[in-house]
């Protein structure tokens, strides 16, 4: 099969496995491969440790697949909608949207075993990722004109805007390779001047130490005091960045009903979530991928936020909190017993 048919044939199994859009890169090493080893080399990443563990690896998808040629990059439309809570209902707290409901590896490793097999039948081998292996995603998506990276490091794609998860296949299959669709942020930097910790250092520049997305997820101790108040009413990551995007006006709701918002979650209040043992912890989340972080940082992340937000009704609960048995919630608990305090005397 000419490797332009094979191709369309790829692109065609990618739309019938629930993908919204299918585009191919060039294996080579990443394009961005440099930028990426003086981002390590400065420790921008943190305590991500993985990311630094075979970076030749992760620079060129040839180390990963032995006899790779091609990328194949796929985007899946996550968008839930503007907001989780009920008609009327404020809420008082914000979830990174991509966590409103179930994970997406769940949903998306499946589709990528269908488009696999459909691939193999090509004569192709495969290894396929969901941001669970090592491939700078972002370099081959941009490659392949599967929208464009933004300032602020996030995938921008002209319809689904900013919400949307990459995945890819690395293969043996020798297919032709798309065009790079070009950068179309122009002169715009709402999503640097919208960063609440400017973690956004410089275009394209992301210091992750100082984003609310890592300081919520990733980081696994205490959150520095002097970002806590910029973190606001944030209980799990953070989408300013990706908010404020223009292109988000084309962006629609998706259709898989498991990225919508997921209702026995977002009837509680903030201090509601203070109550949550283990158990109750893991029921509310089953397989969420809040439920990743595990109940000590996400109430470490409740704390943070009553801190900013919580008022005389929320103190009870705090106190109960500043006594638990795990330090990293009691201390963060702590701090937002003495911030209320201060702003319910003022």
């Amino acid at each position: 099969m000419p490797v332009s048919d094979a191709a369309a044939v790829v692109k065609g199994l990618a739309l019938e496995a629930g993908f919204d859009d299918c585009r191919i890169a060039r294996a080579g090493e990443a394009t961005h491969a440099g930028v990426f080893r003086e981002w390590l080399a400065e420790g921008c990443h943190g305590e991500m440790g993985w990311m630094e563990r075979t970076p030749e690896r992760r620079c060129d998808p040839r180390e990963v697949l032995e006899g790779c040629r091609s990328v194949v990059c796929l985007a899946l439309n996550y968008y839930p909608g503007s907001s989780p809570f009920a008609k009327g209902d404020a809420g008082g707290y914000r979830i990174a949207k991509y966590a409103w409901n179930d994970d997406y590896h769940d949903l998306i490793l499946p589709k990528l075993k269908r488009l696999d097999e459909g691939m193999a039948a090509l004569g192709g081998v495969q290894r396929y990722y969901v941001d669970t292996g090592p491939v700078l995603e972002r370099d081959f998506a941009n490659d392949a004109g599967l929208g464009w990276n933004g300032k602020s490091t996030v995938q921008i794609h002209r319809r689904l805007g900013t919400w949307f998860f990459l995945a890819e296949l690395l293969t043996t299959l020798d297919l032709t390779a798309d065009e790079s669709f070009g950068d179309h942020c122009g002169k715009c930097t709402r999503c640097m001047d919208a960063c609440p910790t400017r973690a956004i250092i410089a275009p394209h520049r992301m210091d992750a130490r100082r984003c609310m997305s890592y300081l919520s997820l990733e980081n696994k101790g205490p959150i520095p005091v002097g970002f806590r108040e910029a973190i606001g009413d944030r209980i799990y990551g953070c989408d300013e960045c990706l908010e404020v995007c223009p292109w988000n006006r084309f962006a629609v709701e998706s259709r898989e009903i498991s990225f919508h918002a997921r209702g026995e979650v977002f009837t509680h209040k903030l201090r509601d979530f203070l109550t949550l043992d283990d158990e109750g912890f893991r029921r509310l989340f089953a397989k969420s991928p809040i439920k990743r972080i595990k109940r000590n940082r996400f109430l470490r992340n409740v704390c943070v936020a009553l801190g900013n937000v919580g008022t005389a009704e929320d103190l009870a609960a705090l106190e109960v909190a500043a006594a638990d048995v795990d330090p990293l919630i009691a201390e963060h608990a702590a701090w937002a017993v003495g911030r209320v305090r201060v702003r319910i005397s003022c």
